[in-house]
């Protein structure tokens, strides 16, 4: 499925590119010709995930940058590095995220909204002015687990996480990312950028990976392959712009109603504290 024959030309940013749907989308986009960054943690599975995709795609333009959603220095170092390369971006897609890992970041949040949401707002407000030079996308992987968030309570978000599984943690994270998608649409309206949220299916992916062993498989019953899960997120990153709407959350390539949750109101007030906190 090619919405775009040749992506020759055009730059891409993708988050947790060494695995699952990101190592997926990542080696699609750069056997289409795109230039393809991949933004991770660990230095031997990024360099390890380049190597992968060079080899399937005979493309020699895939570069890895360190990225430590979980450390808010290490993404204002990841936006540093890109931006010295003086290069447009064109399509920045937040794809990273962790599910069922209790903790706090480094800074001090609940760690599955730290790395889920907040490391992401970082990225892309330190990227910012770049993609509107470009008149950029940004794509936010969220997941349908948004419905199931009642809201926000911010003060919690400065605490550990709670529970054995995460799943309340991890569907307010995913209800962030499309806060933010819808409300950086907003603001961003009369700049050409344009942002997409999407939910790319249920994934056999490592995103559950630290969820403890003996409820891993309730966690993980309904699963897609990567390439799968990559579908939604070609599709946000790659269709013509008149197939797409900015700010919607998308669902099989096809647009579909978020959570009734997901007001502007609710959008406004996490953007408030994001930039305050970060």
């Amino acid at each position: 499925m090619k919405w775009v024959a040749e992506l020759s030309g055009r730059t891409f940013l993708i988050t947790g590119a060494n695995t699952g749907i990101g190592l997926a989308t990542a080696n699609d986009l750069a056997a289409r010709g795109g230039r393809v960054y991949l933004a991770c943690r660990s230095g031997q599975k990024g360099a390890a995930a380049v190597a992968q995709i060079t080899v399937a795609t005979g493309s020699d333009d895939v570069r890895f940058l360190p990225l430590d959603l979980a450390d808010l220095a290490s993404v204002r170092a990841c936006a540093r590095a890109f931006l010295a390369l003086e290069e447009p971006l064109h399509v920045l897609i937040n794809n990273a995220g962790i599910g069922g890992t209790p903790g706090r970041t480094k800074d001090g949040f609940e760690l599955v909204f730290g790395v889920n949401h907040l490391g992401h707002f970082a990225l892309t407000m330190g990227l910012l002015d770049c993609l509107t030079a470009s008149r950029a996308r940004v794509v936010n992987v969220a997941s349908d687990a948004h419905y199931q968030a009642k809201g926000i309570d911010f003060d919690r978000l400065r605490r550990r996480t709670r529970g054995i599984t995460g799943m309340h943690e991890y569907a307010v994270s995913k209800l962030c990312n499309v806060l933010f998608s819808q409300e950086l649409a907003r603001r961003c309206a009369d700049s050409g950028l344009v942002s997409y949220a999407l939910h790319p299916g249920v994934v056999a992916s490592d995103i559950w990976r630290r969820v403890p062993g003996p409820v891993r498989p309730l966690v993980t019953r309904r699963m897609l392959s990567t390439e799968q899960g990559a579908r939604t997120s070609l599709f946000c990153a790659t269709a013509p712009t008149e197939a797409l709407r900015s700010g919607a959350y998308y669902e099989d390539c096809a647009e579909r109603a978020p959570s009734p949750v997901a007001t502007r109101e609710l959008g406004e007030q996490l953007w408030r504290h994001s930039e305050a906190w970060t």
